[in-house]
């Protein structure tokens, strides 16, 4: 009996540890199982990232190749208005914007690829802002010019006491743009001193300065710009904001009359420009020098959308007219 009992005891035991090593068998090849189908799907995710990272960059390219036409052929514009015309308005070819076109509507094959791309885009002339390198002649603020200033930010409803500031921080621009220092003056700046602060680029430098918020650029983009150089305004093009600033003593109503006298018949040269704003406006004070009926600086701003991809570009031509001789070149170019 109790040779039976140990045999069946045996016999337990073999079964119970034939059953957990089945177990711990069927737990093991679980266990791989899962790590195989981790590292597949981690393989595989991997995968999908680089393909997604190539595809980006391919968009990218592709997106900065066509907007490089694009700004190719508003150069080609600007170039050829200039061997035509000596003065530049607003019914011009440059002026009319590019609605979003979808680019395949231009191909010869629509399943191209890339045949989803649309691109949009306006030209608009940088003279019809106030330069604020104006500011800044000789090395020293120029107090005519704050004057002028002065006026705009009010028609703007900016604060009037953010000017003087502004017209400081311009002077290392203004140096760089070619403007010399005086020496004889007595409130100009130290040359060490001006080459120690940083130069204004563009509009939105100006929040470097205390008191100017992102609101202010914001409501001054469209008014004021950063040029190469000292300009006029451009009287064909310029907004009635920036018109009223430039002529001193014209008030509001006079400088729509002017507008809507130039829809009519666009300024020619400063000859016309004298003639014309003293019959409009007879109290008017008028410095030809600081105003002009052609420009040479221009904006090119460019928007590209493919697919899920975007890119919005702004970029200043200058433009050397010459007649049939007439040149342009991109002075920067810039991702907004």
């Amino acid at each position: 009996m109790n040779t039976q009992q140990s045999l069946r005891s045996l016999s337990t035991c073999r079964f119970r540890s034939h059953h957990r090593q089945r177990g711990v068998a069927i737990i093991t090849a679980l266990l791989l199982t899962t790590l195989a189908i981790t590292i597949v799907a981690s393989l595989f995710w991997q995968q999908q990232v680089q393909v997604r990272s190539i595809e980006n960059q391919r968009l990218q390219l592709q997106k900065e190749w066509i907007l490089r036409g694009s700004l190719d052929w508003a150069r080609l514009i600007l170039r050829e208005d200039g061997k035509i015309t000596t003065a530049d308005y607003l019914s011009e070819p440059w002026a009319a914007p590019l609605e979003a076109t979808r680019l395949s509507q231009y191909a010869g094959d629509s399943t191209a690829e890339g045949d989803d791309a649309v691109l949009s885009g306006t030209i608009v002339d940088a003279q019809s802002r106030y330069n604020l390198v104006n500011l800044v002649k000789g090395g020293v603020v120029d107090p005519n010019e704050m004057k002028m200033f002065v006026r705009l930010l009010g028609i703007l409803h900016v604060s009037a006491g953010l000017a003087p500031a502004i017209a400081q921080a311009m002077i290392p621009t203004a140096l760089a743009a070619g403007s010399v220092i005086d020496p004889g003056s007595p409130v100009a700046p130290p040359p060490t001193a001006v080459l120690t602060q940083m130069p204004v680029l563009r509009i939105e430098d100006l929040l470097a300065i205390p008191g100017i918020t992102p609101a202010i650029v914001n409501r001054l983009k469209d008014y004021i710009i950063v040029l190469p150089a000292a300009t006029a305004v451009n009287i064909n093009t310029a907004s009635p904001e920036v018109l009223s600033a430039r002529l001193d003593g014209m008030p509001i109503s006079q400088v729509k009359a002017l507008i809507a006298n130039r829809e009519n018949v666009y300024f020619r040269d400063s000859t016309d420009i004298a003639t014309r704003v003293a019959t409009i406006a007879p109290g008017a004070t008028i410095d030809t020098t600081e105003l002009s009926a052609a420009s040479s600086f221009f904006l090119v701003n460019g928007k590209i959308r493919m697919g899920r991809a975007g890119l919005d570009t702004a970029s200043l031509i200058e433009r050397d007219r010459a007649g049939v001789n007439t040149t342009t070149k991109v002075i920067w170019s810039r991702e907004l």
